[in-house]
């Protein structure tokens, strides 16, 4: 039972919101003592009856007095009537709030009451309500799943914020705090704006002569909208009025769109009408995953969980992979701030990728697509950006962060990126430390220096020399991007060669980029020129079919155009060592990257290695599902120098170990790497994992490891948490039973 927070609550109004909460403090038993004052006497008796207030009363006063909490529950026009009568008995612990749609007139009200406010005043919102009405009409559960803004003003105590908060948080709300101008310019566009279109939407049509068959025959989303148009009147009446002048610029903010919207119509200009289709559709999806703070894809069936049954399974085929996740993501940022038209071919239609077009967008860059893998960007120039309206959201996408950072921090105006829940626990004081020396005003979060990261725009960045503590291909390109706009050169040193797809882009893009041993170097003030990408696939992607082949007998798959850049070809380096039967055939360029055909054969047992050190940041992103083809091998795998793998989209070192011992592999993980004792023998292809249930802990690579393994499994093995499996790979189960790996899926 939760101790009473409260020893008497005292509402004044007792409609929706305010027998919903009251529901909620009996229930929970947050409060010794529950009254209510109500215009209506039958109101009152009404929440008597139904055991939601002790007493009942028609003068506020009567219902104030010692109470240690006050809720204002009633129209807002009504407030300084109220808060007069009040006034005398509000002493210096109680806590005075309301529920009101408006938040500056309620001030107001209590300034020319109170004069001094007290300290326990602290304005609130529940962001949740009905079309019905009165003290029947409360749940119990109204605000679960909601928010409730906090407006706290100077004057307001921390007690009393906290408290607050603990009394909203029991009703299963989310609390958020901002200013009162703030909550009210978002509530005039959010709440208010769309209040008034449905009133008037059905004021007009009941207006016609032909009202009925409009209204008999409403589609879906007539009756979705209108709904709204059955609120309280009243309540609406005084919004509108107490918070006109947001109201009004959101009318005329409304008005401007739908002019532009009708003269697309009238000209039958199809071309721009479907970008501001298009451009309102990918936002309100992406809106959708930044509520949720989730990467699921509203436009796929995403799944929730793999299952693979034992049978004696076939791996082959020819298949093309999608396109690789880290050139997408740079081809639409260059594409981005290039002067001219940049054409993409291969984009993968990935979360990741999706949430780098998204955050673009948001910046002001018209870009069409994706469709098929064809993105268009037509690009704004290194001076082009233009703030965002809100925090750009990164999904689970670390490459995307990292490398904003970059480009971020040398514009001119501030912006703030926020992530998934999974990507909110990983470290970016390692790109923030780099760009502080060079300039840049960029903030982590907490002490362990995770999102949301904040960046202060309108610094001058200069450029510096860099030596790069441990190989990271996105710190390094993140410094390298920022240098685009620092003063004089900025280089970087690796310990070890990464990944270069960025400077083997900017080339393309026509921006002189100097790669001298492990330096690469670059100087501010150049441009970048519009260019066609094509997109080769993820190696990365790829090296989970060849992984499947290699520990699968009489297996035959061939992969078509994979990249092969040598800065990602450890996984193909490791492979061999191993002994897979795997060769790279037709090689070529395109789009600047070097791709080939790979053909994984399974013809003979892996061997355990000691996997070479500089092959590891060649395969960082490839090793959950090494470590299964590890698991297959004969005799003892040993990694070493792969720290980063425990700060990836989870510890892939701790999650792979916990899975595989789940499914019966004797390993052992160390601070850099893992020993693996496999279990495979000379000429024997039979089972290896025993069945079990693991968590990829939300981790595509994990998810995607351990369903491979299911090719070499004795029973029934079953994976939880997949669904960012569509963050890099949306067509993996597809193709993956194409090549005979059966898996089933879970929404």
């Amino acid at each position: 039972m939760t101790q009473a927070l409260f020893k008497k609550v005292a509402f004044i109004g007792f409609g929706l919101i305010g027998s919903s909460l009251a529901r909620v403090i009996q229930q929970q038993k947050l409060a010794e003592q529950v009254v209510a004052s109500t215009r209506s006497i039958k109101t009152w008796q009404d929440a008597k009856a139904l055991g939601l207030i002790t007493h009942g009363y028609t003068d506020p006063v009567a219902a104030v007095e010692h109470a240690d909490l006050v809720i204002l529950a009633l129209p807002v026009q009504a407030t300084q009537a109220v808060l007069q009568r009040i006034a005398p008995y509000i002493g210096d612990q109680t806590i005075l709030t309301d529920v009101g749609s408006t938040k500056g007139n309620v001030v107001e009200a209590a300034k020319k009451v109170f004069g001094s406010l007290p300290e326990g005043f602290v304005p609130g919102h529940p962001i949740a309500g009905s079309e019905h009405t009165g003290v029947h009409a409360g749940k119990a559960d109204l605000f679960a799943g909601h928010k409730v803004i906090l407006t706290p003003l100077e004057s307001s105590a921390p007690w009393a914020v906290q408290q607050l908060t603990q009394l909203w948080q029991a009703t299963g709300a989310e609390v958020v705090c901002m200013s009162v101008q703030k909550h009210d310019e978002v509530l005039a566009h959010t709440s208010h704006l769309p209040h008034l279109m449905a009133f008037n939407l059905v004021a007009q049509f009941t207006s016609r002569q032909d009202n009925l068959d409009i209204f008999r025959y409403a589609a879906g989303g007539f009756r979705d909208f209108s709904r709204i148009a059955a609120s309280d009147p009243q309540m609406w009446h005084d919004i509108f009025l107490s918070n006109k002048d947001a109201i009004l610029k959101a009318v005329d903010g409304f008005e401007t769109q739908l002019q532009q919207i009708r003269r697309l119509i009238e000209q039958e200009d199809s071309n721009h009408l479907m970008q501001v289709l298009q451009d309102a559709q990918s936002a309100r999806q992406h809106f959708n995953h930044m509520l949720k703070k989730n990467t699921v894809l509203e436009k796929e069936h995403v799944t929730q969980q793999f299952t693979i049954l034992p049978k004696k399974h076939h791996f082959k085929g020819t298949f093309t992979i999608p396109g690789d996740k880290s050139v997408s993501h740079r081809s639409i940022m260059f594409g981005s701030i290039a002067e001219g038209t940049t054409n993409v071919t291969g984009f993968l239609e990935g979360e990741d990728a999706l949430a780098t077009l998204q955050a673009f967008k948001d910046m002001g860059v018209h870009i069409e697509g994706p469709k098929d893998g064809k993105v268009t960007i037509h690009g704004v120039g290194m001076s082009g950006l233009k703030a965002p309206t809100q925090a750009l959201y990164m999904g689970n996408s670390g490459t995307s962060m990292r490398l904003l950072s970059g480009m971020l921090c040398a514009q001119q105006f501030d912006t703030v990126m926020t992530g998934d829940a999974s990507l909110s626990k990983r470290p970016m004081e390692r790109i923030a430390k780099p760009l502080r020396d060079m300039g840049a005003q960029i903030q982590t979060t907490g002490e362990k220096g995770t999102p949301p990261v904040s960046i202060t725009g309108q610094q001058v960045l200069k450029g510096i020399h860099y030596q790069l503590p441990m190989a990271s291909a996105q710190v390094k390109s993140g410094i390298l991007l920022a240098g685009l706009w620092a003063q004089g050169e900025t280089s970087v040193a690796e310990p070890e060669p990464t990944r270069d797809h960025t400077e083997r882009m900017l080339r393309a893009f026509g921006y002189d980029v100097k790669t001298e041993g492990n330096t690469i170097t670059l100087t501010g003030g150049g441009k970048l020129v519009g260019t066609d990408i094509q997109v080769p696939s993820d190696i990365s992607s790829a090296a989970f079919f060849m992984v499947g082949a290699a520990i699968c007998e009489d297996s035959d798959v061939t992969l078509e155009a994979v990249g092969i850049n040598p800065t990602r070809t450890g996984v193909i380096e490791i492979l061999k060592q191993m002994g897979a039967d795997i060769s790279v055939n037709n090689a070529r360029i395109a789009g600047g990257e070097p791709i080939a055909d790979i053909r994984i054969r399974g013809t003979r047992t892996l061997k355990g290695i000691h996997i070479p050190e500089d092959q590891v940041p060649l395969a960082i992103d490839e090793f959950p599902a090494l470590f299964v083809a590890a698991s297959c091998a004969e005799g003892q795998t040993v990694l070493t120098g792969a720290a980063e793998l425990r700060v990836k989209e989870s510890d892939r070192i701790q999650v792979m170990v916990d899975g595989l011992q789940a499914m019966g592999i004797d390993c052992t993980p160390t601070p850099d790497g893992i020993v693996i004792e496999g279990k495979g023998q000379s000429g024997d292809w039979s089972p290896i994992f025993k069945g079990a249930e693991v968590q990829s802990h939300h981790d595509h690579r994990i998810a995607m490891s351990f369903s491979i393994a299911g090719i070499r499994a004795a029973e029934k093995i079953v994976i939880h948490g997949t669904e960012t499996v569509a963050t890099s790979f949306p067509t993996f189960t597809q193709l993956a039973n194409e090549a005979g790996l059966t898996i089933d899926t879970v929404d």
